[in-house]
């Protein structure tokens, strides 16, 4: 008998667990992608019911897109770099901040925008938070 078949395995987190960098931006860019292809897709009911212009819209949703291909890529590498990884969470949180800043200066939300821009930003900051986790949970191990 092998010194293998004694030892027990360690586990590893599977792509979809959210204690993984994998399954944190697996789920970061599904989220993403389906909002990109929503605005894209919708531009102007989605447009008219937060009171956001079309072209914004547009312009996010074409965005949003790339991006989470981009996230997507990465979450879909056996391990992440690290300097990529701390990349999606800059940006996220970036994106966090730019939303509130414009809902407040640029755009002129209507009542279901008032209520959407701020959810969708705290999406993006729980993805930040567990980003950040779990990048530094794999740099321990």
């Amino acid at each position: 008998m092998s010194a293998n078949t004694l030892t027990p395995a360690r586990p590893t987190a599977s792509v979809l667990s959210l204690r993984s960098v994998r399954g944190v931006l697996a789920l970061d860019a599904l989220v993403t992608g389906g909002n990109g292809l929503s605005y894209l897709a919708f531009a102007g009911p989605i447009g008219d019911l937060l009171g956001i212009g079309r072209a914004t819209l547009l312009d996010l949703g074409a965005f949003l897109t790339v991006y989470a291909l981009a996230v997507g890529v990465l979450a879909a590498r056996r391990q992440p770099p690290r300097l990529a990884v701390r990349t999606v969470i800059d940006l996220n949180a970036a994106w966090v901040v730019l939303s509130l800043v414009a809902m407040e200066l640029w755009f002129e939300p209507t009542g279901a925008g008032f209520v959407w821009i701020p959810l969708q930003a705290a999406v993006v900051a729980l993805f930040v938070g567990l980003q950040f986790t779990a990048q530094r949970r794999a740099d321990r191990s």
